[in-house]
Order: C-alpha cells, then structure tokens, then sequence
C-alpha cells in the first residue's frame, strides 16, 4: 500500500489548516509503517499500480483536474472535501438546478458546486471533517451517503505539555484573550472579533497574519487603534512560543462565519484554554457543551459568551476530551483502516 497526499498548489503559502492537517496526518501515518508520500506534480516518471491509493484535500476548481486525471488514468482516490457553506440544502440544490440549464447554453460554465460534486462522485470514499459536513454532501450535492464515511481532524498531543511561561516571560502577559488565525478572509470574521475584543475591558491577543485585502486594511486600522489589542505577526507551527500562548491566554475565541472544525480551538483546548467558538460547520461535533458558542454576526453575542468564558476557572474537561477522542495517532489509525477497505473493494 502506498499512499499520496495531494491539495491545491497554495497551500504552503495560505498556511491553514488543510496544511497542518496534510502535514500532521503524513507523521502519525509513517510512525505507524504506512509508505506515505506527498503528491509530486513534478515527477516525470511518476507510475501508479494497484496498490497505489491518492487522498486529495479540499474538493474545489483547484484540486479538479487532478481528479479528472485520476479517473482517466484508473487511478483510485479518495477525498476529504473539507466543504461548507451557511445556505441550506435545499438552497444549494435549488441553484445548482436553475444553473444545469445553463451550462447547457453556456459551455464550460460551471460554479464551484460543480467541482465539489465531481470530485466526490468519482471518489472511492468521500471523508467530511463533521457530521454537518456529511449530511451537506447529500443533501446539496447528491452525494451518495454509502460513500460518506466521517474522519475527524487531529490534534498533536504536544499542546497538552504546552508551557506558559514562555510567552509570559516574553509578552508580560497571561490570562489574556487570544484569537489566532488568518485576517483578511470573510469567512474569518476578523473585524466582528476585533471590535468585541475593543469592547471588553481585558488584555487581549492576535496572532495572525493580515492579508493584503480590504478587509485585512480595516483589520489592521481597528488594532492599530485599539488600547487593549496585542498583535503579534504569524509564528510557525512547531514554535514553542506558538502553544505556550494557547496555555498562557485564558479563554481562546474563534467566533467565525464557520469552522470545520476549528484547528486552532483544538489545540487552544488541548492547551487548557476556555473556548469560545461559532456554532456553524459542524463544530458541535468536537468541543459538544464543553465550550461557548457565539453567533459570529453579533458582535455583541462574540463579548457575551466571551464574557462567560472569561468568568469560568480553566479546567481540564475540554482538555480530556480532546486528548481522548481527536489526538492524531487516533485519527491516523482510522485513516489507515479506510485505506485498507478501498483498496482491496
């Protein structure tokens, strides 16, 4: 058996959490005796047999082609879509029929529904992050529900050893409010979560980067204004300062328009920090009443259950629950057994 890791071509530069996750699961996979291999678009001489199994992340125009080329090829793959979206089903496949009559006048017109639903219609298995994410596929898409198979996102046990001190010492703060993540996306939030961490009179920390958008333009005004606000530009991954500001902060916010399922709050959790995330993309899933849950639209929905979190004493109940169900070595095993299925089906 030998497995291929593949996604868009930007994903080292976007840095989210497609990366880590490809990155994380690539380790635990290898500590277990899998042959795993990134997917080398580069490789003249590249030949697949029978054994050969491809897992692309993300199901969209960037990753299509390759799945046209898979399928011409006969080559096997499987797919971790990671799609979701604020309109319902039933709106999904509303639009995606008034659009078929279209496609038809208009060739080679196609939404990002169309990509999405290729990919997974000739995918061996199709692998949601969440329940929702799942029930998505089908109900939008038409994906048929024996090929959906739920594999949740890990988490690296490293932050559960996460050292505060590092960044107190540092920083000269603890006990803060911290958001990590990207500035500039819509679906981000940023500028709902600036402006309630403005108004709630506790220390507060942003480590991000900040695209070069509009949004991320009024990202950086409202904390470059903002007395309460310490911005802090994107630190790598494997950075000890990284985890130690997820133990040091007290309560980790993650309010955006939807997470599947939130890395970062994960590895927040996992680090001892309180919670507070969206309600949307299936993130139930993983924290359950373990967290606070915060309607990203109102800013002030984001300062009251902020508030709430910051009035709770941190303890290890989340912390538990993530170690026991979402650690990466849980969900490399899962992936594996997946794996064997397909390729002897």
């Amino acid at each position: 058996m030998r497995i291929f890791l593949a996604s868009y071509q930007t994903l080292m530069i976007n840095r989210g959490g497609p990366t880590y996750k490809i990155l994380c699961l690539k380790d635990e996979l290898e500590k277990i005796g899998v042959d795993v291999r990134l997917f080398d678009m580069w490789d003249y001489d590249m030949k697949f047999t029978d054994d050969d199994l491809i897992h692309i992340f993300n199901a969209n125009i960037h990753t299509y082609p390759l799945a046209i080329n898979l399928k011409l090829y006969g080559v096997k793959y499987v797919v971790n879509p990671i799609f979701y979206s604020n309109h319902s089903a039933q709106k999904i496949h509303l639009y995606r029929m008034l659009e078929a009559p279209f496609r038809k006048l208009f060739k080679r017109t196609y939404s990002d529904y169309f990509f999405t639903k290729y990919i997974c219609d000739n995918a061996e298995m199709v692998l949601p992050n969440t329940r929702d994410e799942g029930n998505l596929l089908c109900g939008a898409l038409g994906v048929k529900r024996e090929k959906i198979e739920v594999i949740h996102n890990g988490v690296e046990e490293r932050f559960a050893h996460a050292d505060p001190s590092l960044f107190a010492k540092k920083y000269g703060l603890k006990d803060f409010i911290l958001y990590v993540g990207h500035l500039g996306p819509v679906r981000k939030n940023g500028l709902n979560i600036i402006r309630a961490m403005q108004k709630i009179d506790h220390p507060s920390v942003i480590i991000a980067d900040i695209l070069n958008n509009e949004e991320g333009a009024m990202c950086r005004d409202e904390i470059e204004k903002s007395k309460n606000i310490t911005h802090i530009d994107w630190l790598k991954h494997d950075d000890p300062m990284f985890e130690s500001a997820y133990a040091a902060c007290h309560t980790f916010i993650l309010p955006t328009r939807y997470e599947t399922p939130g890395r970062a709050a994960l590895e927040a959790g996992l680090a001892g920090a309180n919670v507070v995330i969206t309600p949307y993309g299936g993130t139930r899933d993983y924290f359950e009443e373990f967290v606070e849950y915060a309607e990203p639209a109102s800013i002030h929905s984001i300062i009251k259950a902020t508030k709430i979190a910051l009035e709770k004493k941190k303890n290890f109940a989340l912390r538990d629950h993530i170690r026991k169900n979402f650690l990466w070595d849980k969900i490399a095993q899962q992936t594996v057994e997946m794996y064997k299925r397909v390729l002897t089906q």
